[in-house]
Parts: structure tokens; C-alpha cells; sequence
């Protein structure tokens, strides 16, 4: 089941000013998961298999660096994209970010999990699409994939410094917007001040679910306590293995029920 486009009368909006501006507080969830480092710490371990992180829109891999090394710790090996700042451009890429996964495949004969923030989440999504044999799931957070993709306050400049619209590529999109060959994870925030928490929905299926994480802001979601904790917790998983995510523990009062996290 694929999202079905909105007609143009009844267009998803972009998250409005306040929301926009309430970005800031993304410096107190990363203070956040510093002192609540030794909670952290008692997330599911890894078995040690490969995690490559793809950060969002104008991002470098200095943003995932929090999250490569706290997965790290927790006994993944976690890799980083290795292509500098990511000005978009999600058909421009597709070659080379295939290139990566091979890459990480062939050294260490295992299939890798990929986590995309945001844009680097649409970006794990299409992998997962061209080379399920090497995708052992997808944990996206923030990512704009399904319904309206225009609904960002971050379209224009995608754009702009990508040279690709939107609209381009149809077939793609809806691909995207689909159901993935491998298990699948949506990370989101209903107060995301980037990107409309909407087009970050999947259909839940048995492999695929979305995490609401309440009072999350978009630029925080990658270093969020609550976030980061149900990344590691998705990652525990066996290969070819999936369970809906626990809502239990030590960060539960973040979570929105599952029944809220479906639309």
C-alpha cells in the first residue's frame, strides 16, 4: 500500500513559525543524553554488526558522531557516509551511496543496518530498495518519505542546492513512500519544526512501525535520550527478526502510545 498524493487543495503545510523557532531547544536533548548517559549504557547490546548513519540535509558526519559512538559502545560497528555535506540530491546520490553499502558489505561480510537522519533517512530508505541483499533494516528520524514531501520548511533549498525538485522522479518517491523489502522503522516528532510529521509515517505492517517521541524537535531528534535509546533497541534485533518496539522502560513517559503513532 502506497500513500496516496493529496490533491493540491489539500496539500500538507510546512510546521509553522513557532515550531520553527522552538528548533533551539535541540541543545538541551543533547545535554540531555550526556547526563543521562549511565541510562543510556543499559539499552540491548549489539551483536556487532555493521551500522552506517547518513546525516540530514547540510549535515556532516560530525552530526551522526554522537550517535556512531554511543552505537559503538553498545557493540556495533558503526560507520560514517565519508561524503562530506549533504546538499541533497536523492536521485544525484544513489550511485555512490550504493558504492558505500557495498563497501562496508564487502569488508565485513555481514548486512548492514542504516540509520538516515531526516534526509539521510530517505536516503537509507532507497538503499533498502536497491540492495535489500545487503540491508539488514532501516531506522529513519525525521525523514520526510510518505504523503506530501513538500510539507518542510526545508524544500526550497533542497532544491536549490540539490538542482533536483521534489516532484522529479515520481516512480522513486513512491517507492520511497512504500512498503520496505526489509524490516523498517520511523522515528518522528509531532512538534518537528522542519518537517511535517506526517510525511514521516509508514504503513505499519509486521516489519515496519512508527516511534512517536513526544517534544522532539527535528534537529534534536538524532541526539534525543528517548530517540537514541529506541534506535539501539531496534538494532538488538536478529537479523530477520522483528518485534514491535517496547514503550516500557527507562525513557517510556517519551513515547507516544502505538495506537497515536499510526496517523
Amino acid at each position: 500500500m502506497t500513500p496516496v498524493e493529496p490533491p493540491p487543495g489539500d496539500r500538507l503545510r510546512p510546521p509553522g513559525l513557532g515550531l520553527l523557532l522552538a528548533e533551539a531547544r535541540g541543545i538541551f536533548e543533547f545535554n540531555a543524553s550526556v547526563l543521562l548517559s549511565p541510562l543510556l549504557m543499559l539499552a540491548p547490546r549489539g551483536d556487532g554488526h555493521p551500522v552506517l548513519t547518513l546525516p540530514g540535509f547540510l549535515a556532516s558526519d560530525l552530526s551522526m558522531a554522537p550517535m556512531r559512538r554511543y552505537l559503538k559502545e553498545l557493540g556495533y560497528d558503526s560507520y560514517a557516509w565519508k561524503m562530506g555535506r549533504n546538499i541533497g540530491g536523492v536521485s544525484r546520490l544513489r550511485a555512490a551511496l550504493r558504492d558505500r553499502l557495498a563497501e562496508i558489505h564487502g569488508a565485513t561480510g555481514r548486512k548492514v543496518s542504516v540509520v538516515g537522519w531526516s534526509l539521510g533517512g530517505v536516503y537509507a530508505r532507497d538503499l533498502a530498495l536497491q540492495a535489500p541483499e545487503m540491508v539488514r533494516d532501516v531506522v529513519t528520524l525525521g525523514s520526510p518519505f510518505a504523503n506530501d514531501v513538500r510539507a518542510t520548511n526545508a524544500t526550497r533549498l533542497y532544491e536549490a542546492l540539490s538542482g533536483e525538485a521534489v516532484e522529479d522522479n515520481s516512480e522513486l518517491r513512491s517507492a520511497l513512500a512504500g512498503d520496505l523489502p526489509v524490516p523498517a522503522t520511523s522515528i518522528y516528532s509531532r512538534t518537528d519544526g522542519i518537517v511535517n510529521w506526517r510525511t514521516c509515517l509508514l504503513r505499519p505492517s509486521d516489519t515496519a512501525e512508527n516511534i512517536e517521541v513526544h517534544l522532539a524537535s527535528h534537529v534534536g531528534l538524532g541526539v534525543n535520550p528517548a530517540a537514541l535509546w529506541a534506535v539501539a533497541d531496534r538494532l538488538a534485533q536478529g537479523e530477520g527478526q522483528f518485534r514491535q518496539f517496547d514503550r516500557s522502560g527507562p525513557f517510556a513517559i517519551a513515547y507516544a502510545p502505538r495506537e497515536n503513532a499510526q496517523s
